[in-house]
């Protein structure tokens, strides 16, 4: 009697642990602390922005190769219905079989991956009186995804919570004090604390960068770029050392350093490292009219995720007067330099110089240009710091100069293959006139450059815009520095595979992309896409064309049911569509509408 009650328990037992099993297996994998800190070991999913923490923008999928990549075709688009009046440029996501992203004007959804139907589609109805004349306009690069919820940084400032599921809002926190300061930057998510950087150096703010509780939205703490009024207690210590770098009364227009992109984490060593921006307004003799570095401008930032106290900082562009932010997206590695392993950073920001730095201690490896045009400095010394050109620092007259604003390299993520070791780089040739603003007068709330170059003031929520004091075109022509005849023409658009070891590039592609093009993915297929174009990862081999219509956005790769899938945004305004192609798709290219926005 007693062995049929044990036989009919174990039997019992045995049904409920397949019903557990069969309930366990229907439910979603929630995306937490080890799944994102495991991405790099798994090519299935694209769970954070640069598909794992160190941001690589790197897949270990070979399904789709340089023998087969010709066979990829279309599985489904869908049309996006983005607001017009700002450029599409978030990576989306992929977990459970669903794709995460972001629009113009903060517009988040979810689509099916394997059939591009919507799931949900979730409006923050930011007005859209006055924002549409910030900088790059109202753009958001991306969401992040954590615990069953999606993040995002929104245009007014405030950091939103969404169920994962539903798409409904769970919560939302404010994090600005000041209209000018926007958030457009992707978020990410590190040990249960949502990063989130501010946007709007020009608009008279102070940078800074955030961490919240992303159960509660609680802010843990906050990481000022640059210092505040000096008579008064500094939030931190680093900013005493700060203030030391700046003249004048930079505080009373903010001062800039805000961090509107590149972010990159160590699990390893538990830093966090985040790229700083431009001054505000650009004229050093402006803002800081006595001269200093006007730290941490211009700067990688690497500290504690938990607590945000400073490790190290490395400076790339001292008392920054270009608009040569560091907020491009950078690359951690491990890479064998002299014979010696070394845990590295790597960084391609606007000024034209691709760094290496180790990422433990901030020590300077090496720097190099890897664009042709490099006219506002010489090179770099033995500690990194870049020896500017004579005549690069502009103070009454105009200077023309190269890089321009645009950056040789701007928000479009470059990616790292580990295999073959090289970096690859979407950038620009590009020449800019500086002018200073002789009549300059400071607006609060409104773009402050302290350039002469004709660009609209914001509009404000009352409608109005500021006078342009400064003329519209250079008093006196544009001087260049010494040495800039020398040097070739500034062509355009480029994709560029550097090896960072070996201090140089591998090869080149011209033509390619530039400002309006996208961001660069690598696979172990021997494979780097940039937008919708596929190239040889060795040789730099045109080998596939999707042909979406312009405007691409940074692709995604990752398998569902056994197919390896690419992704990516792309198309200008109205029909801008998410697209999704698949080896041997047969899907028709919906044709391009009789009118686009540019």
């Amino acid at each position: 009697m007693r062995k049929m009650i044990w036989m009919r328990r174990n039997r019992l037992t045995v049904v409920t642990l397949v019903v557990v099993w069969a309930v366990q297996a229907q439910q979603p994998t929630r995306v937490d602390t080890n799944a994102v800190k495991n991405a790099a070991k798994n090519g299935d999913e694209w769970v954070t922005y640069g598909r794992d923490y160190a941001e690589t923008h790197y897949s270990p999928l070979r399904q789709i190769d340089t023998t087969n990549v010709s066979r990829l075709g279309l599985a489904w688009s869908w049309e996006t219905e983005s607001p017009t009046g700002g450029r599409v440029e978030g990576t989306p996501l992929m977990s459970n079989g669903v794709l995460f992203g972001s629009l113009a004007w903060d517009v988040l959804f979810a689509v099916d991956a394997r059939t591009g139907k919507m799931k949900w589609r979730w409006d923050p109805e930011i007005e859209r009186k006055h924002i549409s004349e910030i900088c790059c306009g109202p753009v958001n690069r991306g969401v992040a995804l954590y615990n069953g919820k999606v993040y995002a940084g929104l245009l007014d400032g405030r950091l939103a919570a969404l169920d994962q599921e539903t798409g409904k809002l769970l919560w939302t926190v404010q994090t600005t004090d000041n209209p000018g300061t926007i958030l457009t930057s992707a978020v990410r998510v590190v040990k249960g604390k949502v990063i989130v950087g501010t946007s709007g150096a020009e608009q008279a703010v102070r940078g800074y960068f955030s961490a919240y509780d992303a159960e509660t939205g609680k802010m843990a703490w906050r990481f000022y770029t640059v210092p505040g009024d000096p008579s008064k207690p500094f939030e931190h210590p680093e900013l005493a050392m700060a203030a030391k770098t700046w003249t004048g009364e930079w505080w009373k227009m903010g001062g800039g350093g805000t961090v509107w992109d590149s972010m990159a984490y160590d699990s390893d060593g538990d830093i966090l490292y985040i790229g700083a921006g431009n001054g505000g307004p650009w004229d050093r003799n402006i803002r800081s009219p006595q001269g200093g570095d006007n730290l941490f401008l211009g700067s990688i930032i690497a500290v504690k995720p938990e607590t945000g106290k400073m490790v190290w900082y490395f400076q790339e562009t001292p008392g920054d007067q270009w608009d040569y932010t560091s907020t491009q997206p950078m690359v951690l590695a491990d890479l064998t330099i002299n014979g010696q392993q070394r845990k590295v950073l790597l960084h391609a920001p606007k000024n034209g110089f691709f760094y290496v730095l180790d990422r433990i201690t901030g020590e300077f490896i090496s720097g190099d240009k890897y664009v042709k045009r490099l006219t506002w400095a010489t090179g770099l010394d033995k500690n990194g710091r870049p020896i500017e050109a004579e005549g690069a620092r502009f103070k009454d007259e105009p200077v023309l100069l190269s890089p321009g604003p645009g950056g040789a390299h701007n928000w479009q993520p470059m990616s790292f293959n580990p295999t073959n070791g090289l970096v690859y780089i979407p950038g620009q040739e590009s020449s800019g006139t500086y002018v200073p603003d002789p009549n300059f007068v400071f607006h609060y709330g409104y773009r402050n450059l302290g350039m002469a170059m004709a660009l609209p003031g914001q509009r404000r929520p009352d409608g109005q815009i500021a006078p342009i004091s400064a003329p519209a075109t250079p008093p006196k022509p544009a001087k260049e520095p010494a040495g800039a005849e020398n040097q070739p023409k500034a062509s355009g658009g480029f994709l560029l595979a550097w090896d960072p070891v070996n201090r140089k590039e591998r090869w080149r592609i011209t033509n390619a992309g530039g400002f309006g093009g996208g961001g660069t993915l690598a696979t172990a297929g021997n494979l780097v896409f940039h937008g919708s174009i596929a190239y040889n990862a060795e040789t730099g081999e045109k080998l596939w064309d999707g042909n979406i219509g312009g405007l691409p956005v940074t692709p995604i790769t990752y398998m569902l049911d056994g197919k390896q899938y690419v992704t990516l945004l792309g198309r200008a305004y109205p029909g801008n569509r998410l697209f999704t192609f698949v080896l041997d798709g047969k899907a028709p290219m919906p044709p391009l509408p009789e009118t686009t926005q540019p």
